[in-house]
């Protein structure tokens, strides 16, 4: 079994405006998921050691973490985090920004799953507009990227993909993957803001090759107040 978990992580700050990478780590520690993707990372090198964010979290689960920088803030390298107890073969992030948009990315982790095939997992939070997407979502799409022949069949995609009504994005990645579905696994077609949901941001993707035993949504009292997102949770045979 192979339990993974997505989660924007709003630069530790909660709802309450409350900076506390440890709360992230309590949520997560509750979770007690294998790999995580961590979206709004935010990692100072030569401050206190919390902030670092990436580094303190993973410390704190006894994990690994990859960072995958798209852009800096006040010095600090922001973007996308996985974290993971596996093994991990390699780490690459792909650049997917859009042009007079925000610098996003999307960044590939090989984790090895023992004697089966590597799991290439993709970690990606795509923009806020609706034509930055559309020409996102082609670029993830592309030869290079997710369809990659070498690629196949060992894909899971989770993330923020930021599509607040079902349109191209997610019509494409449901014609290519399975997924998981809000209503029918998580119990409710919104998932954000978490404490009083309106959309329904946050996704997991995958092949047919992994089958899905298990999904939530993470609503415990410190999650609901620890990030402006609630983390998906999903369990996988492969």
């Amino acid at each position: 079994m192979l339990r993974i978990a997505t989660y924007n992580i709003h630069k530790c700050v909660g709802l309450d405006r409350r900076f506390s990478p440890e709360r992230i780590a309590e949520v997560l520690r509750e979770i007690d998921a294998d790999v995580v993707a961590l979206q709004e990372v935010l990692c100072h090198t030569r401050a206190s050691k919390r902030e670092h964010q990436a580094e303190f979290i993973a410390g704190e689960l006894g994990m690994d973490f990859f960072l995958g920088e798209n852009r800096q803030i006040g010095g600090g390298l922001y973007g996308n985090a996985v974290l993971s107890r596996l093994p991990v073969r390699r780490s690459e992030n792909f650049d997917i920004s859009v042009e007079r948009y925000e610098p996003r990315g999307c960044l590939l982790t090989e984790i090895a799953l023992g004697a089966h095939e590597p799991l290439q997992f993709f970690n990606v939070h795509l923009g806020t507009s609706f034509f930055e997407r559309r020409r996102q979502v082609h670029k993830l799409l592309a030869a290079h990227l997710l369809d990659h022949a070498r690629f196949a069949g060992k894909r899971i995609v989770a993330g923020d993909f930021n599509e607040w009504t079902r349109g191209l994005t997610t019509r494409l990645f449901k014609s290519r993957f399975q997924s998981v579905e809000a209503k029918a696994h998580l119990g409710r077609a919104r998932t954000f803001p978490g404490i009083l949901p309106l959309f329904h941001l946050d996704h997991i993707y995958f092949d047919d090759n992994f089958r899905l035993t298990r999904a939530a949504l993470h609503k415990t009292r410190t999650a609901l107040i620890a990030s402006d997102h609630l983390p998906i949770v999903a369990e996988f045979e492969f």
